[in-house]
C-alpha cells in the first residue's frame, strides 16, 4: 500500500482520543481482541492518557532539537487502544506536534495496517507502539522509534529473568513510566532527531 494511502486512514490524537472515548462507553477497545481483559486496560489506558497529557514537559534540549528542524515531518505512530506503553507514550508525541506545527502527528491502529506494521517488527514481534518519522512533503522515512525506552526494557527482560508473571511487570512497568516522567523517550528522540536533522 502507497504511504498516502496510510495517511488518508490516520487519525490525529484528538481523534483517537475520542474513538477510544466512544469504544468505551459500548464496554470495547480497538483490535479483534474484545475480552473484559483488554477492555479493562484500554480504561487505564485512558486514564493514564489523560494524566500524562497533562502533565508531560519537554526536556530544554529537547526543544532545542525540535526548534531546529526546518523541513516538515509527519510523525506516524502504529498503536491501540489497549497498549499500556502506548498510554504513556503517545501524549508526549502530541505535546511536540502540538507545540512544534512543523511536525505533524498521524495515528494508526497496527491491526487495521498489518502490512505497514510489518515493516517494523521487533525481534519478530508487532510491539508497540512505533513511530515512523516521515518527510511531509516526499514521505522518505527519516527514522523510527519504539516500542518503548531502552531502559524500560531492560527492567522488563530483568522481571522475565526472574520469573515475574505478566501482572506484576506490568504493574513495574507503569510504575517506572510514572517516576520517569518520559525523560528517556525524550532523550533517545533527541538522539534520534540529531542523526536525522537536515544540515
Amino acid at each position: 500500500m502507497q504511504f498516502e494511502s496510510y495517511l488518508q486512514k490516520s487519525t490525529s490524537f484528538p481523534e483517537y482520543m475520542q474513538l477510544l472515548e466512544s469504544l468505551m462507553e459500548q464496554g470495547k477497545t480497538t483490535g479483534a481482541d474484545q475480552s473484559e481483559l483488554m477492555v479493562s486496560y484500554a480504561r487505564l489506558n485512558l486514564q493514564r492518557m489523560r494524566r500524562v497529557d497533562k502533565t508531560t514537559q519537554l526536556l530544554p534540549e529537547l526543544e532545542a532539537v525540535l526548534a531546529q528542524i526546518r523541513q516538515p515531518q509527519t510523525w506516524i505512530v502504529l498503536t491501540e487502544g489497549w497498549c499500556g506503553d502506548a498510554a504513556q507514550i503517545l501524549p508526549l508525541f502530541h505535546l511536540i506536534a502540538a507545540k512544534y506545527p512543523v511536525i505533524t502527528l498521524r495515528i494508526l491502529l497496527r491491526d487495521e495496517n498489518t502490512e505497514l506494521m510489518d515493516q517494523y517488527l521487533t525481534n519478530g514481534g508487532r510491539a508497540i507502539p512505533k513511530l515512523i518519522i516521515t518527510d511531509a512533503a516526499t514521505h522518505a522515512e527519516l527514522g523510527n522509534w519504539g516500542p518503548r525506552p531502552a531502559a524500560a526494557t531492560e527492567l522488563l527482560n530483568d522481571l522475565k529473568a526472574i520469573g515475574a508473571d505478566l501482572e506484576v511487570m506490568k504493574e513495574k512497568l507503569h510504575l517506572w513510566y510514572a517516576k520517569d516522567k518520559t525523560v528517556h523517550i525524550q532523550q533517545e528522540l533527541i538522539t534520534l532527531l540529531k542523526g536525522e536533522l537536515p544540515l
